[in-house]
């Protein structure tokens, strides 16, 4: 659970860092898909991402784990127990590494 100005706080230094990628994947780990496929949506419409579409088949039930992938367009869901809930993000910049990191794990209401 974060309070209001650490989650203001966070946002702002989320930010920056992210301003100095080029493209980026994200992980959510979720309690359904419908949990991850919500957190992802919030994401991208937060900080003004196209849309991923998925790749395959969504598991049915039970937790998740959803990898986003900016490079492909693309978002595949597995079904995966005990990695908690949350969600990563790694920023990718090819021509400064420096710039590059993952950040997280992020509440899956983080963005929304």
């Amino acid at each position: 659970m974060l309070e209001a100005p650490q989650r203001q706080r966070l946002s702002e230094e989320l930010a920056a860092r992210l301003a100095g990628c080029a493209w980026f994947t994200i992980g959510v780990m979720a309690p359904s898909t419908t949990a991850a496929v919500k957190a992802l949506g919030s994401c991208q419409q937060a900080l003004g991402w196209s849309p991923l579409v998925v790749d395959g088949d969504e598991p049915a039930a039970g937790p998740v784990f959803l990898k986003g992938n900016q490079a492909t367009g693309l978002y595949r869901l597995r079904s995966e127990t005990g990695l908690g809930e949350g969600l990563l993000i790694t920023g990718h910049q090819p021509d400064d590494s420096a710039a590059e990191g993952t950040w997280g794990p992020f509440p899956l209401d983080f963005f929304g």
